[in-house]
């Protein structure tokens, strides 16, 4: 799938840039509940739709649970992120990290696990890659992330919490987060989305389009 940075440098897009449906997703590499969206919940089938061009999906990055449960894990989950963009290879790692992500109060996201980890994705490991991993090459991309995941709250500055997701930047609130935990509706969502763009408008509200 195609793979780029954004023009303002915050955010990486994945899929077809004429894909009539765009989900935008904020997520720290670090948490459990993003985790379970990107593995039991909407992930599996958004990762479908985005390579079959329905769908294309942004990035956008948080770091804070670094400075909530102390360490350095979630940033340099995100400057090992960047570097694979670069290497070509975003997508696959991406999905390998949630995976194989470590416990949130532990640090786990090492140089050595983030290496051991791109071993698993073809193509991944080289000198560019691995020392763009050691030395935090794309550490102004994490700061910039981070900084981005905080504008998107305009009544809270530490940021809207992750995962949150905005399909064609209507966000799916509180009330009806629980889509974004199940997989088959979030695919019904995304599917009615693009075949009638019509029914997604704001504000939400209980009849989300769902068919079948």
């Amino acid at each position: 799938m195609p793979e780029k940075l954004d023009t303002d440098g915050t955010t990486i897009i994945v899929g077809d840039p004429q894909a009539l449906v765009t989900v935008h997703l904020y997520e720290d590499p670090r948490c459990p509940v993003c985790q379970e969206f990107e593995l039991t919940g909407g992930g599996p089938p958004l990762r479908v739709l985005t390579e079959w061009g329905v769908t294309k999906t942004e990035y956008t990055f948080a770091s804070f649970l670094d400075d909530r449960v102390g360490g350095s894990g979630s940033k340099k989950a995100v400057n090992a992120l960047r570097a694979a963009l670069e290497a070509g290879k975003f997508a696959e790692y991406h999905a390998l990290l949630y995976q194989h992500q470590p416990e949130e109060s532990v640090d786990g996201y090492t140089d050595a696990y983030l290496l051991e980890l791109a071993d698993k994705v073809e193509g991944l490991r080289g000198p560019a890659f691995d020392t763009a991993v050691r030395t935090m090459k794309y550490r102004d991309f994490v700061t910039r992330s981070e900084r981005a995941y905080e504008r998107a709250d305009e009544e809270d500055t530490r940021g809207p919490g992750t995962p949150t997701v905005l399909i064609d930047d209507v966000l799916i609130s509180e009330e009806h987060r629980w889509v974004l935990f199940d997989r088959e509706a979030f695919g019904r969502l995304l599917v009615t989305i693009r075949t009638q763009p019509w029914r997604w408008v704001g504000p939400l509200t209980d009849d989300l389009p769902l068919d079948d």
